[in-house]
This record gives structure tokens, C-alpha cells and sequence, in this order.
């Protein structure tokens, strides 16, 4: 997911995206710890991804008070 792609979404939108994103690093935890995750590396991109949701998302907040 490129910071480009997420700037052009609106606040609603990103923060919509940040609960999924929440939603899904939480169940890939949970297939690690009952071992059924194969790929671990997933972890560390949902990690950096949801950074980049929330980054952008204090930015648009920031702008628009």
C-alpha cells in the first residue's frame, strides 16, 4: 500500500482502512501463536502499514484544524 494511494482517501475512509488493517495484524497474532501462520513476514507489513494509515491520518487531522 503506497502513502500516494492513501492520501487521496478521506478521513473516514482512512480510518476505516486503520480498523481493518487493526483487525487483520490481530488475527495473523493469533494464527502465529497457534502456529498456522506460514508467512511471518506478514506481521512486520501489517505493523509498517497501519504506521502509514495513521501517519497519514494525524497528517489530514493536523491540516484541517
Amino acid at each position: 500500500m503506497k502513502p500516494a494511494e492513501l492520501r487521496e482517501l478521506t478521513l473516514e475512509e482512512l480510518a476505516a482502512k486503520s480498523a481493518d488493517l487493526r483487525r487483520e495484524f490481530f488475527n495473523a497474532k493469533v494464527r502465529l501463536a497457534t502456529g498456522q501462520l506460514e508467512n511471518t513476514a506478514k506481521l512486520r507489513a501489517f505493523r509498517r502499514d497501519i504506521a502509514r494509515v495513521e501517519t497519514i491520518l494525524h497528517e489530514k487531522r493536523g491540516a484541517t484544524k
